[in-house]
């Protein structure tokens, strides 16, 4: 195995953890991606939520993108829409996976967790 630099392993730890200001640094073209898709705001944070779903993302994407899809105005009641909207086509295991990430992105106790 390699040597990896304190700057190297800082920038991974934090993506991985899902930091926020670490991934709009690393990642840094959320802006420009949403100018070049020609949706606005909102919309464009609904199909990266979709979009999460159906590669069965992984915890971290689900807590940046619901934090920014929130800023632009999404509601939770919007996410479930877009949960129901996919289910056809990327099946029900990728929508149940996708439940309690979302739940936890959005601040929520997990079925059981609620003492």
């Amino acid at each position: 195995m390699g040597v990896v630099g304190a700057d190297t392993h800082q920038t991974l730890s934090g993506i991985s953890s899902g930091d926020m200001e670490m991934l709009e640094t690393a990642v840094g073209l959320r802006e420009r991606n949403r100018e070049g898709s020609g949706l606005d705001g909102r919309t464009f944070a609904l199909v990266k939520i979709a979009a999460l779903i159906a590669v069965d993302a992984p915890p971290a994407s689900y807590a940046w993108q619901i934090a920014n899809a929130l800023e632009e105005g999404v509601t939770p009641e919007d996410i479930i829409g877009v949960l129901r909207a996919v289910a056809p086509q990327v099946g029900g295991p990728r929508v149940i996976a996708a439940a309690p990430e979302i739940m936890l992105a959005l601040g929520l106790a997990l079925p059981g967790e609620e003492d």
